[in-house]
């Protein structure tokens, strides 16, 4: 079964809660922190979903699309992230970044964006708990989903069966009816959708639809 994780980017923010409490029959929460420099958009910071955080029963799902992770990465664990991800783009020493994340106490993700040779990760994969595949340039949503994500899934779903890795393998970007089952049969763990779910009339049943994939 793949792990939902529905995007609260793409949720209406005048009735935060409720919205995410639209979604809670999925498992994880992604929420996405730009800060106008690395991507070219702003958006919310820790203190959003610290207000979230026991109203609802999911895993909160912290992707930092920001020039400074190191920085701020205390900041987002204190306001209850369970998984905080960091861009290879945005840091001078991953596996420094990596030790210090886990030092806080939380699981630790790495994500590249679409230009970004996969291949850089091999050095990191046993330490990392989550990685994240970009099948969009980081920034916006609703944009198409880019396929050269697929391989992409599919080297990382090899290498973490050859290795007996553990991270859990996640998408993010362009995630629909069809491209959801592209990205499952080609090793995906968590779907990350935003527009998709939350546009639905029938968030519960599409949540159920994309689970059972």
């Amino acid at each position: 079964m793949a792990i939902v994780a529905p995007s609260i980017l793409s949720a209406d923010f005048n009735n935060l809660l409720e919205e995410v409490l639209s979604v809670s029959s999925a498992e994880f929460l992604h929420v996405d922190v730009m800060d106008g420099n690395f991507v070219p958009n702003i958006s919310l910071g820790a203190l959003v979903y610290k207000n979230l955080k026991g109203k609802v029963d999911m895993v909160f799902d912290v992707h930092l699309m920001i020039s400074d992770p190191v920085k701020y990465a205390k900041d987002f664990v204190e306001s209850g992230a369970d998984y905080l991800t960091f861009h290879y783009e945005a840091v001078n020493d991953v596996l420094k970044t990596i030790e210090y994340f886990k030092s806080l106490g939380v699981k630790v993700g790495i994500s590249i964006k679409p230009n970004t040779d996969v291949r850089v990760l091999d050095s990191y994969l046993e330490y990392l708990d989550l990685i994240l595949i970009m099948s969009v340039e980081p920034g916006f949503g609703g944009q198409k989903f880019i396929d050269s994500a697929l391989d992409k899934i599919k080297y990382l779903y090899d290498k973490k069966k050859a290795n007996e890795y553990t991270y859990l393998i996640e998408v993010d970007g362009g995630i629909n009816e069809e491209t959801s089952k592209l990205v499952v049969n080609a090793g995906c763990d968590v779907l990350v959708a935003g527009t998709y779910i939350f546009k639905s009339h029938n968030r519960k049943k599409l949540i159920k639809e994309l689970k059972e994939l």
